[in-house]
C-alpha cells in the first residue's frame, strides 16, 4: 500500500488499512552511516531510507547490506591449496 505518514506517496510493505504497522507507527531516520547512500531520500519531515524502515537496525551489526555507497573489499588471499593434491598436479 502508499504509505501516508513519513513517506507519503512510496510503496511500503508495512502500511495497512488501519495505519503504519511497523514498530512504532513511523519510520526511523538515517544515521551517520547512512550518508551518501542512493537509497536515501529527503522527505517533509527528514531523510529517510526507502529500503528499510529502521537503518540503525541494519548497521548494527556490520555494513548495511542495502547501501550503495560501500563496497565489499576481498582481502585478496586465494584459497588454501591442499599441499598433496597440489604435488599430485605438478606431477602431470
Amino acid at each position: 500500500m502508499v504509505c501516508t505518514t513519513i513517506r507519503e506517496g512510496m510503496e511500503c510493505p508495512f502500511m495497512t488499512a488501519n495505519g503504519c504497522s511497523y514498530n512504532g507507527g513511523i519510520c526511523h531516520e538515517i544515521i551517520e552511516q547512512c550518508n551518501g547512500c542512493n537509497r536515501s531520500s529527503e522527505f517533509s519531515s527528514g531523510w529517510f531510507c526507502t529500503a528499510c524502515p529502521d537503518p540503525g537496525l541494519k548497521w548494527k551489526v556490520g555494513k548495511c547490506n542495502m547501501a550503495t555507497h560501500v563496497s565489499s573489499e576481498s582481502n585478496g588471499s586465494k584459497a588454501k591449496i591442499n599441499p598433496l593434491k597440489a604435488s599430485k598436479r605438478g606431477n602431470r
